[in-house]
């Protein structure tokens, strides 16, 4: 049963998340715009239940400034490589991305993210990953070793 659920969701991986028929992407049709949201062949898409920092952020490490988001970004580029993530599409959001949850060797993209400290589980939207959130603090990983905002408190603090 568990083998025929896994052929049925690999069924649904969508490359574009935009067909339901696989499709081949070559990975120079994939832009790493920030640490959740790449571009795959001209669609947008928006990583689900996460939220990283964005670009011009800043965290602090031993009174050191770093660029948060940067460093969020780059953990993204280095872990996707020159692999084509597959998608599953969750719908669109309010600027009319879409949002999916994203995969690269079976492997999830927001979960890796959150659960190296470079990711937030975003509560507001999705309970999911909340136990990787809990590893990287307890854990001090990522950002977790850093003094840092919320990026959605640093969203509204810029508004």
């Amino acid at each position: 049963m568990k083998k025929a659920i896994g052929i049925l969701l690999l069924g649904f991986l969508l490359a574009g998340c935009t067909t339901t028929e696989p499709r081949n992407i070559k990975p120079d049709n994939i832009k790493i715009l920030d640490g959740d949201t790449i571009i795959i062949n001209d669609e947008k898409i928006r990583f689900s239940g996460i939220d990283t920092p964005e670009l011009k952020q800043t965290c602090t490490k031993n009174n050191e400034k770093i660029f948060c988001g940067i460093l969020a970004k780059n953990n993204l580029i280095k872990k996707i490589g020159n692999k084509t993530p597959k998608c599953i599409n969750e719908g669109k959001d309010f600027f009319k991305r879409t949002l999916a949850e994203c995969f690269v060797n079976n492997e999830s993209l927001s979960r890796f993210l959150v659960r190296s400290g470079y990711a937030f589980a975003y509560r507001k939207y999705s309970k999911k990953f909340i136990k990787d959130e809990e590893y990287a603090k307890e854990n001090k990983l990522g950002l977790w070793s850093m003094t840092f905002q919320f990026p959605w408190d640093y969203r509204n603090k810029k508004n």
